[in-house]
């Protein structure tokens, strides 16, 4: 069973940069597609990037152009550089394989990792 491990999060400034990352166990990484997904306080969890098998990635409009996905199949692990972070990126960040739609995810959640941005 697939297994996700999140980390990197923490406390950053508007305007500041961010890595997270997420180690994968399980299942092999190189067949699935692999993304990100965040739960802001007090709204639904939502799909906010994916990376495809061919290497072809998709970013939800809110996080287009400041967020870049990217994956290493060997090491098992996907990441999320976060750009010119903004209040509204406050949020837990999961990993997960996103099905054919992203919106839905294929396997179980892990615990995700906070990230804050605030002045």
């Amino acid at each position: 069973q697939a297994q996700f491990v999140e980390s990197g999060g923490g406390l950053a400034q508007p305007g500041g940069s961010m890595t997270l990352s997420c180690k994968v166990s399980g299942i092999n990484v190189s067949i699935y597609r692999m993304g990100w997904y965040r739960q802001a306080p007090g709204k639904e969890r939502e799909w906010i990037a994916q990376s495809r098998m061919n290497g072809i990635t998709d970013y939800s409009d809110s996080v287009k152009g400041r967020f870049t996905i990217s994956r290493d199949n060997g090491r098992k692990t996907v990441y999320l550089m976060m750009n010119d972070l903004k209040s509204d990126d406050t949020a837990v960040y999961y990993c997960n394989a996103p099905a054919r739609d992203p919106h839905s995810a294929l396997m179980p959640w892990g615990q995700g990792t906070q990230v804050t941005v605030s002045s």
